[in-house]
């Protein structure tokens, strides 16, 4: 195929996270029917946990790791360094897992726990493999590797409810997954256990400690509001706030296709002084990104609580105001997301730390206000004020290393084909009664053709540069199109 790397390991990110997150949206409808809140509630703070306790297994060396191997000196030293220290903190972590399971009643209640101690074990060996396909920067055999994860835990979390396991039949699944995803990667594994020195393991550390102290921030974002919400509410509410979350996830393929490809692309650019590569990059991936996250929010604010109540049940309407706020999560998580990773990426690992800091300082006292007094929206909204900070503080560091540009002119159009979008939607839903779950959709998939189609008249280079991409992949292009 005649494409850039880029735009190869990019289309191959997309369609894994299209893939993985349509396979997710249809698994938690069947689940929330199924189960209904509160079962989902204690799996979603299962996964809270392990991505605690994981990264306390992960240390952030796991990115360090990434960083050294992708730069290309010596891999193979960094990545017996990297696979030496997990061994020592996956100890550490399931030493302090077993000390403190007395007190983790909101999961032992639920029969996961066994499942979370699997996890942690498991996730060390698939993560080690994962982290040096991906440092060699084999993103595509990665991304394939998680859809491959993706698709075995769906099937084992259906067979498990099917079966009457309730939160313990998902969370087994989801240990299943890892394990698929690290035999799938162990094939590509060019990376050779040797002998490694003192300095490897300070190149690892240096690196490590402030990529660990800002993951520790990401996972703030990620996870207080779950946490917070089961301390002060109900696991059922767990439940209706995380769906609510993962609706609002259709968001994010963009940009989570650019986060994963573009991180060894960054850094390998950053070594080579290849600064115009990344400005560049950067700005496409942003309006790419947006040119999802933006449409999905409007259509969302229309159509949010009709989908809600037709695709998981009346008992997760209570989520709709919750949603409107995680929308424009999604979008403040464009500029986040990717400076963030820029900002690691180039080696600045402490200045993505700090800001990442206090704004996850910010979430946590924001949370313990808001939910005790509005409940699940008092979540939303604290996670979308802390991250808007984040984001403001993310850009504003970034643009001391690299000239951060943004497209304004496309970022434009793809608000301009949005509100066009968004005016059809709204006077459809103010002039027919939506009573039935086949109207609701009919009506997302027209409003999307809308944006598409306005999208197309209004920027050219969009257009060509997809109508380019699917001529090179051999996807016929519609004769007589935009």
């Amino acid at each position: 195929m005649s494409i850039s790397s880029i735009q190869r390991q990019s289309l191959i990110t997309l369609v894994s996270t299209i893939v993985l997150t349509g396979l997710g949206f249809l698994s938690t409808i069947y689940f929330a029917h199924s189960l209904g809140p509160a079962p989902l509630g204690a799996y979603f703070l299962f996964l809270a946990y392990f991505g605690i306790f994981n990264l306390l297994g992960e240390g952030g060396f796991g990115s360090a790791a990434v960083k050294r191997i992708s730069e290309g000196k010596e891999p193979d030293e960094y990545f017996s360094a990297f696979v030496f220290i997990r061994i020592l903190l996956l100890a550490v972590t399931v030493t302090a897992l077993l000390f403190l399971q007395p007190y983790l009643k909101d999961i032992t209640s639920s029969g996961v726990f066994f499942w979370l101690l699997l996890v942690i074990i498991v996730s060390f060996f698939s993560g080690n493999i994962g982290i040096g396909v991906y440092g060699t920067g084999k993103v595509g055999v990665f991304q394939i590797s998680g859809l491959l994860d993706g698709i075995l835990r769906t099937i084992f979390q259906i067979t498990g409810v099917f079966l009457g396991f309730g939160a313990a039949g998902l969370a087994g699944g989801f240990v299943g997954g890892f394990i698929a995803a690290g035999i799938a990667n162990s094939r590509y594994l060019d990376l050779k256990f040797v002998r490694f020195k003192i300095s490897h393991l300070k190149n690892l550390f240096g690196f490590s400690f402030w990529i660990f102290l800002t993951t520790s921030g990401s996972l703030v974002f990620s996870y207080a509001d779950t946490i917070l919400i089961g301390f002060f509410l109900s696991n059922a509410d767990v439940g209706v706030y995380r769906t609510a979350f993962q609706l609002t996830s259709v968001a994010t393929f963009t940009t989570l296709a650019f986060h994963t490809v573009l991180y060894p692309k960054i850094s390998s650019w950053g070594a080579q002084g290849q600064i115009t590569e990344i400005e560049n990059s950067l700005a496409r991936a942003c309006t790419y990104s947006l040119l999802l996250a933006i449409p999905t929010c409007i259509g969302g604010w229309i159509l949010g609580e009709r989908l809600l109540y037709y695709l998981y049940g009346a008992s997760f309407v209570d989520g709709t105001y919750a949603l409107f706020l995680l929308l424009l999560v999604q979008i403040v998580n464009v500029f986040m997301c990717l400076g963030t990773m820029s900002l690691s990426a180039l080696n600045r690992p402490k200045d993505a730390f700090w800001i990442t800091a206090f704004a996850s300082l910010v979430n946590i006292l924001l949370n313990l206000a808001f939910i005790p007094v509005i409940g699940i929206t008092g979540a939303a909204m604290a996670t979308l004020i802390a991250m808007t900070l984040n984001a403001l503080g993310t850009i504003t560091l970034l643009s001391r290393v690299i000239s951060v540009k943004f497209e304004y002119d496309s970022i434009k159009n793809i608000i301009y084909a949005s509100g066009i979008m968004g005016i059809f939607l709204g006077v459809i839903h103010f002039l027919l009664n939506l009573t039935h779950v086949v109207s609701v959709l009919a009506l997302v998939i027209i409003g999307a053709l809308i944006y598409v189609l306005v999208l197309f008249y209004l920027d050219r280079k969009i257009f060509n540069e997809i109508r380019e991409l699917c001529s090179n992949l051999g996807v016929q292009w519609p004769k007589g199109s935009v």
